[in-house]
């Protein structure tokens, strides 16, 4: 009997013990990682980009100042600091201001990409002593995505004429890691710089969108762009198209085609946008493209690109059209095609139809040319052609930009 009672006592206790247990229901929720773009940080050439830039001390003196955090609302001004500073040191360097930092030509835009990723996966990897839910952690990635894009340093002084550009980060990096974006690179060059038109003295203000599906969907660009579309005179997105040539796209389509974006995440389907009942199949470019395509900008060819791809009303298959939609046709490709670049064009032009601009504010979507490496390049991440290429590009946005406001803006 004596036996039996400790037999089940210690049953009891067994018992008791799982019952305080977690269950895998209410276990801790698991340490956070980091996404697939920023695991690409442990690749060699991101770490080569970050050495010859000088841009390798971004992510540790970060580190080191959110640690040093004792509350969330520390941590958030932490963060809005970093951020914002990472944003301007990346404008100077790309403007000829302060070191250079490494050998790596000023023009490059690599080092604010992997330097940002760098900061986005301490913070989504931190675990302060004071603890931070998952709510409080996504609104400081929120916070330091867009203080790092230049989202929350627009900034207009003064009584020039405003001209809004923005542009895009490297892409397809499981192709080629050493990938670079000649529209963000343009937006690191253009940002606020003064442009002088036909009608005045014009500053620039920039910012860089990412490549990442659910960031669009979420309203990114409508969250940055809608303060400041009443108040520009004109406003061009710009990301990288056709290899040789620069395309004005004069129609957008408001459909995804599924390409993979950063995350490797594939979305299809019609442009998700506030109100979609009353989202149209296309919207237009305000772009003075005649003039842009006219005027010697540059060594590379502009084109007024108006191919797109429909359905035509009451058919069932996509056809190529190269004069433009018809009328009652379904988007399958814009004139930029069916990627974000398409989608940011259609996003900024719904918006300014939405807010009542389209007859007076000039806007629209200006694809690069593909930034090439020089020939037999297959391992360096930089070269001499390499450069000519991005800062002829970036050259020619500017003239762009200028010719647009010239042709584009009111007297």
């Amino acid at each position: 009997m004596n036996s039996l009672r400790v037999r089940i006592g210690v049953l009891g206790i067994a018992l008791l013990a799982g019952a305080l247990a977690p269950t895998a229901a209410q276990a801790a929720p698991a340490a956070p990682s980091p996404t697939v773009e920023e695991l690409r940080l442990d690749r060699t050439v991101p770490r080569e980009i970050l050495r010859r830039s000088g841009f390798d001390d971004v992510a540790p003196g970060f580190a080191r100042a959110l640690d040093g955090a004792r509350s969330y609302a520390e941590a958030r001004r932490t963060v809005v600091r970093e951020g914002s500073a990472l944003w301007r040191r990346a404008v100077d360097r790309a403007q000829g201001r302060g070191p250079l930092g490494g050998d790596l030509s000023r023009d490059d835009d690599r080092p604010l990409y992997w330097a940002r990723l760098g900061m986005t996966r301490y913070v989504r990897t931190w675990e302060p002593g004071f603890g931070v839910s998952d709510t409080r952690r996504a609104a400081l990635l929120d916070v330091l995505e867009r203080t790092s894009r230049g989202e929350t340093d627009l900034r207009y002084p003064g009584h020039l004429r405003r001209i809004l550009v923005t542009g895009f980060d490297p892409f397809t990096l499981d192709r080629d890691i050493r990938i670079s974006n000649p529209s963000g690179a343009s937006a690191l060059a253009l940002d606020g710089t003064v442009v002088r038109t036909a009608h005045g003295p014009a500053r620039v203000e920039t910012a860089v969108f990412p490549v990442r599906w659910d960031d669009f969907a979420a309203g990114t660009v409508e969250r940055t762009l809608r303060p400041y579309l009443p108040k520009v005179d004109l406003f061009t997105t710009v990301s990288q198209g056709r290899v040789g040539r620069f395309d004005v796209e004069r129609t957008n389509g408001a459909w995804r085609g599924g390409f993979p974006d950063n995350e490797n995440l594939s979305r299809t389907g019609t442009v998700p946008v506030a109100d979609p009942a009353s989202g149209p199949q296309w919207t237009t470019t305000t772009l003075p493209y005649a003039a842009i395509v006219a005027a010697s900008t540059g060594r590379f060819p502009v084109y007024d690109h108006t191919e797109v791809t429909e359905i035509p009303a009451g058919g069932t298959e996509a056809v190529v059209r190269a004069d433009g939609p018809t009328a009652g046709s379904t988007a399958r490709a814009g004139g930029g095609g069916d990627y974000l670049s398409n989608e940011i064009a259609y996003r900024a032009t719904l918006l300014r139809d939405r807010l009542g601009l389209r007859d007076r504010l000039p806007g629209g979507h200006v694809h690069t040319p593909v930034l090439q490496f020089g020939a037999g390049n297959t391992t360096e991440v930089t070269d001499p052609e390499f450069v000519r290429n991005r800062v002829d590009i970036i050259d020619q946005v500017r003239a762009i930009v200028t010719v647009a406001a010239d042709a584009g803006l009111r007297s």
